[in-house]
């Protein structure tokens, strides 16, 4: 479907707006219904950010490709399936988007409007981690494009939920998330002074499944 830039970018806007709102906001509810159990807590916090991506890709998808993350727009750049110009649109409003989800969530909850998070996520553990989720993501669409596109929204969506459990950082593999949890001093949160290593890791993750996947399923018919 054919639209214009500005549908695009509110779409990817309100698209990362209500992932951010989702994972914040099932965070901070899932810590105070889980009584100190953080396994609950972080069963809560994957269900409800699961089935978001699947309806916000299902929503939104069709408007602006439901990237809602920088690394995706990064892979379909270096695929060259969108602009550079039109990157850096997608990426200002992801940004944009994921700090008004953090803020709306805080407003729904009762929390201040910003704050630094005292969340630490540091170490080579996490952050291979954060290389191997953005890895499996971008592996996740590029294979489902190529094969079943319908299956998108719901793939991304189990691929997440699942990312939160065997990955060691619990799979945050976008930049713009990234950024808006460092604002959150919340169950889901990143200390600010940990989030740039997470973003390097989760665009080489990115850059790196771009370049295999790719290749891996290039159609022999073609150069």
């Amino acid at each position: 479907m054919r639209t214009t830039l500005a549908r695009r970018l509110t779409a990817e806007f309100l698209g990362t707006l209500f992932l951010l709102a989702a994972v914040v906001g099932s965070g901070i509810m899932g810590e105070t219904l889980a009584g100190g159990n953080d396994a609950i807590a972080l069963l809560g916090n994957t269900l409800a950010t699961g089935a978001i991506l699947a309806v916000l890709i299902l929503i939104y998808g069709p408007v602006s490709g439901g990237h809602f993350n920088p690394a995706v727009t990064l892979g379909f750049l270096l695929r060259r399936e969108i602009t550079p110009g039109v990157s850096l649109a997608y990426v200002v409003v992801q940004l944009t988007g994921g700090l008004c989800g953090v803020w709306l969530a805080h407003v729904m909850f009762g929390e201040p409007a910003f704050t630094a998070s005292l969340n630490a996520r540091t170490g080579i553990g996490v952050w291979v981690g954060e290389f191997v989720a953005t890895f499996g993501l971008l592996a996740t669409i590029l294979g489902c494009l190529r094969y079943c596109a319908a299956a998108v929204p719901y793939a991304v969506g189990l691929f997440i939920s699942a990312g939160y459990w065997f990955t060691s950082s619990t799979s945050f593999a976008n930049p713009a998330v990234t950024v808006a949890r460092s604002f959150t001093d919340t169950f889901s949160g990143i200390r600010p002074e940990d989030a740039p290593l997470f973003i390097l890791m989760q665009l080489t993750g990115a850059i790196v499944a771009t370049l295999v996947i790719g290749w891996l399923l290039r159609d022999p018919a073609k150069k």
